[in-house]
């Protein structure tokens, strides 16, 4: 194991604080134990471990990542997915069975948006004729948090958003009552109405009929 992994351990355990592990593990609707470690102190543990402990090849990316996503607490988790979206270099196709092990595993909105806008979805910007091939499985498959992430994977592509391919996995989803991809689908378009919002506002306006008033009320939030 990579000797970052046990010192970011220790780091959590050393802070930890009962008193807020509670009330984080209650916000989140989970049993999944915390340490009571919040943002800016786990991301100063991380910098420290990764300072002292260089990640310096794909396969150590890969050992790290995987590593502290099988430690049982939930902020190990989150520096799994801070260190996988951290080193881009390593953010390639051939590290989406990793990503999507986690996101099927995590099936939690805080432990699945960031690998869909920020791991996913870098793949899908740099090696877009291949990964859109899987984005297309995805956004059609069992999984219900694969689908979200195929709908959230254009999320930070602004201008060089495939818009014909965002509309059609919304659409391809809007039937589903599920609030999570509902809300997905909304998050998706607003989004990329900052960049044309004309084009997302008139995509709402012809199908207005098959979206759902919670999408809607998303994507037109700034109109």
């Amino acid at each position: 194991m990579h000797p970052a992994v046990n010192e970011i351990r220790q780091g959590l355990a050393a802070v930890a604080d009962a008193d807020k592990a509670g009330p984080m593990a209650a916000y989140l609707k989970t049993d999944m134990p915390f340490y009571g470690v919040q943002t800016p102190q786990r991301r100063r543990i991380v910098k420290a471990a990764l300072m002292a402990h260089p990640v310096a090849s794909r396969s150590q990316y890969r050992d790290v990542v995987a590593s502290l996503w099988e430690l049982p607490h939930r902020e190990e988790k989150y520096c799994a997915i801070s260190i996988a979206t951290r080193f881009q270099e390593y953010v390639t196709p051939g590290s989406m069975p990793l990503y999507k092990k986690m996101i099927v595993e995590g099936a939690w909105w805080d432990l699945v948006d960031g690998l869909a806008s920020d791991a996913v979805g870098s793949v899908l910007l740099r090696h877009r004729a291949k990964t859109t091939v899987t984005m297309r499985r995805w956004v059609d498959g069992p999984d219900m948090w694969l689908r979200r992430t195929a709908i959230l994977s254009q999320l930070r592509h602004r201008d060089q958003t495939d818009a014909a391919m965002l509309f059609d996995f919304c659409l391809r989803r809007a039937y589903e009552k599920e609030f999570f991809i509902r809300k997905a689908i909304g998050w998706a378009l607003r989004e990329y109405a900052k960049t044309d919002g004309d084009a997302v506002y008139d995509y709402c306006d012809r199908n207005g009929d098959q979206l759902s008033g919670l999408s809607l009320r998303e994507a037109t939030k700034h109109r």
